[in-house]
């Protein structure tokens, strides 16, 4: 009896939904519920506008990709008859005779390296100016500071290209003429920094445009940058300071290592938006016919400068398609670095789950 007593005492109540309870030595504890709590039987409820906006939104997608399709279609149809009448080797190529229809020669070899060297060179002045901002607005400058001169910064892209062009031509070009002099002179003897097919102190060249473009894509890079750097886990930096980390390990230890792959995309980006700048660079680069030199001294036209300046020989569909081919190299190279970008960005946010 006493037996039978006690273990209906020490018996815990039946559940609710007909759990079936079990004892335990720090108490009886509850089993999960013997019935589903959402009857098989019972069918999910889809609301129009959940499935008007999931299609609106499918359809957005997809006519990008289509839009994107048509114009690399378009480009290389219209390009493909002057590539059959071209009399040169288009890749290999520096000759630019677009004149006569009869006799097409034109090459891309002279654009790309004016184009890239540009392009290149301004990354390279663009990427440590746009990190050091990026850090200093995200985790050195106090919040009443940073977020106005982020204002400013961002500014920057605000800016007409035409005006870039113009305060490079007429500003920036007389004040940079002893520092290209300097680095002709001195520093001749490797091939970057020899003689161009102008002087080097005529100031329309790839040193001046190179410098006019870090100012232009410096916005971009910070943008992305300090998006990134702001993202890093509050955690980890707590943790650091916590072990006696200095604000500079912070940096070097923790935010670098996390928003390092999301910088270089937005590098990448920058690079992009350098590629296809044409207004500012039709101005700041005198077109010659003489070859370049593959030297930061030389001036040139870059495939977009190009087809702007020779926008008044559109007479004819062969003139217009040597153009067109132009412009489909400068299409495929810059989606490439963009979806170079995109795909160093979803890597990075893959390696940090």
């Amino acid at each position: 009896m006493t037996e039978s007593t006690n273990s209906q005492r020490g018996a815990a109540p039946p559940g609710e939904n007909g759990a079936a309870p079990v004892n335990t030595p720090e108490g009886p504890v509850l089993e999960a519920p013997l019935t589903p709590p959402n009857p098989p039987n019972e069918k999910k409820v889809v609301r129009v506008g959940d499935r008007i906006f999931r299609t609106m939104a499918t359809a957005s997608g997809a006519f990008v990709v289509a839009l994107i399709a048509a114009i690399g279609l378009f480009l290389l149809i219209r390009a493909i008859p002057a590539l059959h009448a071209n009399e040169a080797n288009f890749l290999l190529s520096g000759r630019w005779e677009t004149g006569d229809p009869e006799h097409l020669a034109f090459g891309i070899v002279d654009l790309a390296w004016i184009t890239v060297a540009s392009s290149v060179f301004a990354l390279v002045l663009a990427m440590p100016v746009a990190a050091g901002i990026a850090l200093f607005l995200t985790q050195y400058a106090p919040r009443v500071l940073a977020r106005p001169f982020a204002y400013v910064v961002d500014l920057l892209a605000a800016v007409p290209s035409v005006i870039y062009g113009l305060w490079g031509a007429l500003v920036l070009a007389p004040v940079l003429k002893p520092v290209a002099v300097w680095l002709n002179t001195h520093l001749g003897w490797i091939p970057i920094f020899g003689d161009g097919n102008v002087p080097a102190d005529s100031g329309s060249n790839v040193f001046t445009a190179g410098i006019v473009l870090a100012v232009m894509i410096l916005p971009i890079i910070t943008g992305v940058a300090r998006e990134v750097f702001a993202r890093t886990p509050s955690a980890q930096i707590e943790g650091a300071l916590a072990l006696g980390a200095t604000k500079w390990e912070v940096v070097r230890t923790t935010v670098w290592p996390f928003g390092r792959s999301g910088f270089v995309g937005g590098s990448m980006l920058g690079l992009g938006r350098a590629l296809g700048e044409t207004v500012a660079l039709t101005v700041i680069l005198s077109y010659t016919y003489e070859g370049p030199h593959y030297s930061i001294f030389d001036a040139g036209a870059t495939f977009a400068s190009r087809i702007a300046l020779g926008s008044a020989e559109f007479n004819n569909n062969l003139t217009v398609g040597a153009y067109i081919a132009a412009g489909l190299v400068l299409f495929v190279s810059t989606f490439a670095v963009n979806a170079l970008a995109r795909w160093i960005e979803s890597s990075s946010g893959r390696g940090k789950e």
